[in-house]
């Protein structure tokens, strides 16, 4: 009997907490009305079935309850019941897979004035890229990855020139104008979630998924990452901020263009070609066999390499020059250097791709390394060192762990890092200066800091390369900062 009882109450108490706790809220798109009229379906749906079943088992607890002398009756199988049940669940089963399959339908279905918004996740954070005047986006592929392309856009793409660029974790859109979401992952599995529109689609590496909506409601709604994506998936927000159209494209003319961007990245010309030779240099795997600081490799060390005379296999001397390297790389077992093996391919550069090449090996020579900049030069410089740093940290994903405002991450904050004392884990206090940073990056979990997990991985940097990280973070030293 308190059985019995026990269950109708727990019927009866689930149906007053739907009724005076509604899940609602206010519309905020275009698709709020028909995806909650699908929830409600299947919530009436399943929630009949749970009453029915439920007071089926309070009556048959209060029916059938033991009494002395009584014995249960053996009925192996009843056909007329099984036939019912099926019946009545296949009706159930189609009337929630019905309004979905309508829904879903009108999900993809874009409108032809829709507006072009690509979102592109990362471990941890979001991006995003608007078309341009063109209204067209450009070519996109993880080939295209690098420091100054965090994106992956195709730069010889003429489309994509124009493309608006949103490298944080905020949005914004204009009111009543339909928007096409293209959903692009560049790591692994992502899910872009805004709950108030009703808009959740899973983010899958190598495909481009996609849905549409219309913003109805002005606000700030907040993004969300609704697939476990990794220790940092808990911090994987963002905001969708809708307003006014006017405000919309005040707000999107001040945004950087994919041009604007390369353009901003370049550096004097002969930054720009030792940059370049660094990246080819990491992109075909040349630092695995030919080392840069002199030590031991597979294959003939750079450093001081340019303007050296070499020894090769068939006792004749080569002067290391321009028309040498050059022949190297594009045949490399025509002049072959004695007392390493012919392991190298042969690769298919560009005249320039071979310039840049060229000038990395000359600029590891005696004598050629990059001056030290004039104290006049140096805030300049340092100024470009910082925004390099910046780039680098978007590509490698930096930020979506340390957070440079101050907010708590799955890594220390950058802001007022540098300078600062911090307690590691073993209980010993290490002032963040130079030596400690390089030492975090290329070797993360030998030192780890009180309250962090170690999940931190190894990053093979030049020193350029970290000295531009470090630039940034210095730049994120402020007037609270515990600077020593």
């Amino acid at each position: 009997m308190a059985i019995a009882i026990i269950l109708i109450l727990i019927v009866v108490a689930s149906v007053l907490f739907h009724l005076f706790a509604p899940w609602q809220v206010t519309p905020a798109a275009s698709n709020w009305g028909s995806i909650d009229t699908t929830l409600l379906i299947t919530l009436v749906i399943t929630g009949l079935f749970f009453i029915v079943i439920t007071v089926f088992m309070a009556v048959a607890v209060f029916r059938y309850r033991h009494k002395e002398g009584a014995r249960a009756a053996y009925q192996p199988e009843n056909k007329k019941l099984e036939w019912w049940l099926i019946g009545v669940t296949s009706v159930g089963i189609a009337g929630m897979l019905a309004p979905g399959l309508v829904v879903y339908s009108d999900f993809v279905r874009v409108p032809k004035n829709a507006y072009e918004l690509e979102v592109i996740a990362q471990q941890w954070q979001w991006a995003f890229r608007f078309s341009g005047q063109d209204g067209k986006l450009g070519r996109s592929d993880v080939k295209w990855v690098d420091s100054t392309n965090s994106l992956g856009l195709d730069p010889k793409d003429p489309a994509g020139q124009d493309d608006v660029l949103i490298r944080n974790n905020e949005i914004r859109l204009p009111l009543d104008q339909p928007v096409k979401v293209l959903l692009r992952s560049k790591d692994v599995l992502h899910n872009f979630y805004i709950p108030q529109i009703r808009s959740k689609m899973d983010m899958v590496p190598g495909m481009v998924s996609y849905f549409w909506f219309t913003p109805t409601k002005t606000g700030k709604f907040e993004i969300l990452c609704a697939e476990y994506c990794g220790l940092g998936h808990y911090s994987m927000r963002g905001h969708m901020i809708v307003e006014e159209r006017d405000a919309f494209a005040q707000w999107l003319n001040s945004q950087p263009t994919f041009a604007q961007t390369l353009t901003a990245a370049a550096k004097p010309s002969r930054d720009t070609v030792l940059e370049k030779g660094r990246q080819l240099a990491e992109n075909y795997g040349c630092r695995a066999c030919h080392s840069q600081d002199g030590s031991a490799s597979l294959g003939p060390g750079w450093k001081e390499l340019y303007g050296r005379t070499e020894q090769l296999v068939d006792g004749r001397s080569v002067l290391v020059d321009e028309a040498y390297l050059k022949e190297s790389i594009l045949d490399p077992k025509a002049k072959q250097v004695q007392g390493y093996p012919p392991v190298m391919v042969p690769y298919t550069l560009t005249e320039d791709e071979l310039g840049a090449l060229v000038a990395l090996i000359k600029s590891l020579g005696a004598g050629q390394q990059d001056a030290e900049p004039s104290a006049s030069e140096a805030p300049s410089m340092g100024d470009d060192l910082a925004a390099e740093g910046q780039r680098l940290a978007e590509s490698l994903g930096c930020l979506a762990c340390h957070s440079v405002d101050g907010k708590q991450g799955v890594g220390p904050s950058w802001q007022g890092l540098y300078g600062k004392t911090e307690t590691l884990a073993d209980g010993t206090r290490v002032k963040a200066d130079e030596d400690y940073i390089k030492d975090s990056v290329l070797n993360p979990n030998a030192v780890i800091v009180k309250g962090y997990a170690p999940t931190m991985p190894a990053y093979a940097l030049s020193d350029k390369e970290l000295n531009a990280l470090i630039a940034f973070i210095k730049s994120k030293v402020n007037a609270n900062a515990e600077v020593k």
